[in-house]
């Protein structure tokens, strides 16, 4: 098998059955930001929900950009490893390169039907084979030096897919142009 180079992406959904302490710091503090963001696209209280929001106000979808900023600072927490994803031997080894924070669902009168993503998109890696249930993989510079390398064995598992792949075909082509 031709080894390619992969990024993951990871959507973390959080809502009101958070049970973590930083999924619900996440939760609470995105759902006070979308009230007050609200507010500049919705003045007369004429809409209840986020999705009203997004048919009937135009540049409400910017309300994603203007409530990710609350919870930047806890992004930042996890110093660029993706939470919940670990090797087979329960290692959170896992970097992602960037984030992009959306409201999947909110009320502005029931905070329990508030409902936020983060989708993490991963460093590159070298996808090296499938083993059963798992993807073997390495850092991409590790690969590239040459001799042994170190790999992790990644469970397929819900909300964790390919988000992009590299061929070397594509790769050439691409450094060729």
């Amino acid at each position: 098998m031709t080894d390619r180079t992969i990024t993951l992406c990871y959507r973390k959904i959080m809502d009101a059955g958070a049970a973590k302490p930083w999924d619900k710091l996440v939760w609470n503090d995105s759902y006070a930001e979308f009230r007050l963001q609200a507010q500049n696209f919705n003045p007369e209280n004429r809409y209840r929900t986020f999705g009203e929001m997004l048919h009937y106000v135009p540049g409400a979808d910017r309300l994603h950009f203007l409530v990710s900023g609350a919870v930047t600072g806890y992004l930042q927490q996890l110093g660029e490893r993706m939470p919940d994803i670990s090797d087979n031997l329960g290692r959170q080894f896992l970097r992602f390169q960037r984030f992009q924070f959306e409201l999947i669902n909110s009320d502005l009168q029931d905070q329990s039907r508030h409902q936020v993503a983060v989708n993490f998109v991963s460093e590159p890696l070298r996808w090296h084979d499938t083993v059963g249930q798992f993807l073997l993989v390495s850092p991409v510079a590790a690969a590239a030096s040459g001799g042994e390398v170190l790999t992790h064995l990644v469970p397929l598992q819900p909300f964790l897919s390919i988000y992009s792949i590299l061929t070397p075909e594509t790769d050439a082509a691409a450094n060729a142009g």
